[in-house]
């Protein structure tokens, strides 16, 4: 979704609400990570619920890749978004005006972190790193933290080389999305992914939150037939964030609607915020500074 979206048309407010002052409509953004058509479905009961709260249209919009996201925030027709730390980093970096940190997701142990996870096939018979020597690797996109900015900082310094094809692994592949590389991996079409969880809960669930445990709910793949590679230190949750030019109140609505959606709708928040959590709860800015130093790094 490069491409800016039309605005949208000023409406009567819906029935039994109070129109927000200063907005016609308001869209949400849906970060990629599984296909699209999913990720709508997903979120359809946080549209719902905030036609309800604000009193005006409310769309959803996922577009192919991380960076639809962040453009749309940045050119002002995405309002709302949960991104993750590097795709904020990228935001923030550009423009430091977008867009405000308002929540981030929070593990039932109360801890607002999760790791990258290398993965692989067992009939592989890879197991480590260093059974990757010469082999095909898979990543989602470019702008995503787990899906490439940390591991391509701490898979060199764990290999001793570079991320480059040829250096160490045969290929270093880019497949699009978190999906897509646990679909890779599954159908054996490349030797090993990485991808996001909580690192909490059981292996066989794909964890308790994260893209495999959406990926298991889908029936896209089957935990036993997998092994871990590899796993990350911990990496700081992404924030959901507003633009920052909204009118006031129509951030706090949607923060308190967020916020209190674990409570609300527990079906509804397991389905925001991919798989079992506590909820979102309120974040700043200064949480993402390590990132965004990372970030800042790799462009210089």
């Amino acid at each position: 979704m490069k491409m800016l979206l039309a605005a949208l048309v000023a409406t009567t407010a819906l029935s039994g609400t109070a129109m927000a002052e200063g907005i016609t409509g308001f869209n949400i953004g849906l970060l990629g990570g599984e296909n699209a058509q999913d990720r709508m479905t997903s979120n359809e009961c946080l549209r719902n619920y905030a036609e309800e709260t604000l009193g005006v249209p409310v769309k959803l919009f996922a577009p192919a890749d991380y960076d639809g996201v962040i453009q749309g925030l940045l050119g002002g027709t995405i309002d709302m978004a949960w991104l993750g730390a590097s795709a904020y980093a990228k935001v923030y970096l550009t423009d430091p005006e977008a867009v405000d940190v308002a929540l981030v997701k929070t593990n039932l142990d109360g801890s607002f972190t999760y790791h990258s996870i290398g993965f692989a096939r067992k009939d592989k018979g890879v197991t480590s790193l260093a059974d990757m020597k010469g082999k095909v690797f898979a990543f989602g996109d470019p702008n995503s933290t787990s899906g490439y900015l940390i591991p391509s900082v701490e898979i060199p310094e764990a290999i001793g080389a570079t991320m480059e094809n040829g250096d160490y692994f045969g290929e270093v592949k880019f497949v699009g999305g978190h999906e897509q590389t646990i679909v890779a991996v599954a159908n054996g079409d490349v030797d090993a992914g990485v991808t996001w969880a909580d690192g909490q809960g059981n292996w066989e669930d794909g964890y308790n939150s994260g893209a495999l445990r959406k990926a298991v709910d889908a029936g896209l793949v089957d935990m036993n037939d997998v092994v871990e590679i590899w796993k990350s230190k911990p990496i700081p949750e992404g924030p959901v964030v507003l633009r920052r030019a909204l009118p006031q109140d129509v951030k706090d609505k949607m923060i308190d609607l967020v916020k209190g959606m674990h409570a609300k709708d527990a079906d509804c928040a397991y389905g925001i915020a991919a798989g079992e959590t506590a909820g979102f709860t309120p974040i700043t800015h200064d949480y993402y500074g390590s990132i965004i130093a990372v970030r800042q790094q790799q462009a210089n």
